[in-house]
């Protein structure tokens, strides 16, 4: 399969399509972006350690009966994926208070959540993607009932699936987002991204952030530490 057009260049990948029309290319960039763009960075190593924790994550989740558009893993940085008509929502779940969600409730950072706590934001830069809830997204015809409740029921088993993926290598599922797109049959399914950029976690240990609040926080090396949370996920394929 051969690399075609660029489709689309976002934060940390770019969009290519192929001669099968079904099937886009996606390149990841050493790139790292904070405040929705506004602090940008080239981080060399990045785009690498992305798509093989994505990689593994969908391959992982797959084999728990969760489908995504990943197809296969071509290279250090690419992979092919299912093209998707993306429904513009951030779905967020919840497990740990943190972030924006700490602060907004003034709810102490690191207060355990007694349930998943799911979250929809409007994903639409000019206006910051907003924090919506089900009537908005009817109001602005973003997706059906039927496909808002299967988006809830996925996020929320691949938040089971995740916990339990990270629990296994001392690494505590704080929170998260996904987003989700209709394929060709009309089904939805789970696409983007699933790497430390996506995902807040924290060593279950020490609660040593090993995600993007290294980068947002200027809290140490991004990289080394995104080769931390790959290094832990190959050791479950030994």
């Amino acid at each position: 399969m051969e690399k075609g057009k660029l489709l689309y260049e976002g934060k940390a990948k770019k969009i290519f399509e192929t001669e099968d029309s079904s099937v886009l290319w996606i390149e990841y960039l050493d790139q790292a972006t904070a405040l929705n763009g506004a602090r940008k960075d080239e981080i060399q190593g990045k785009g690498l350690l992305n798509n093989q924790i994505s990689s593994f994550i969908f391959k992982q989740l797959k084999a728990m009966g969760v489908e995504s558009h990943f197809i296969k893993k071509i290279s250090k940085t690419e992979q092919l994926v299912n093209s998707l008509q993306i429904v513009p929502l951030e779905v967020v779940i919840r497990n740990v208070a943190a972030g924006s969600f700490s602060k907004r409730l003034d709810v102490k950072e690191g207060t355990l959540i007694d349930f998943p706590i799911l979250e929809f934001y409007y994903k639409e830069d000019r206006l910051d993607d907003p924090f919506i809830n089900e009537d908005h997204m009817k109001f602005l015809e973003l997706a059906t009932e039927d496909e808002i409740k299967e988006i809830k029921k996925v996020a929320l088993i691949v938040n089971e699936a995740l916990i339990e993926l990270f629990k296994a290598i001392d690494i505590t599922l704080v929170d998260f987002k996904i987003e989700f797109g209709r394929y060709i049959d009309g089904r939805i399914l789970l696409g983007d991204e699933i790497s430390p950029d996506t995902c807040r976690l924290w060593d279950s240990k020490t609660n040593q952030s090993l995600d993007k609040d290294i980068y947002r926080k200027n809290l140490g090396d991004m990289v080394s530490v995104y080769q931390e949370v790959l290094d832990r996920l190959e050791q479950l394929e030994k």
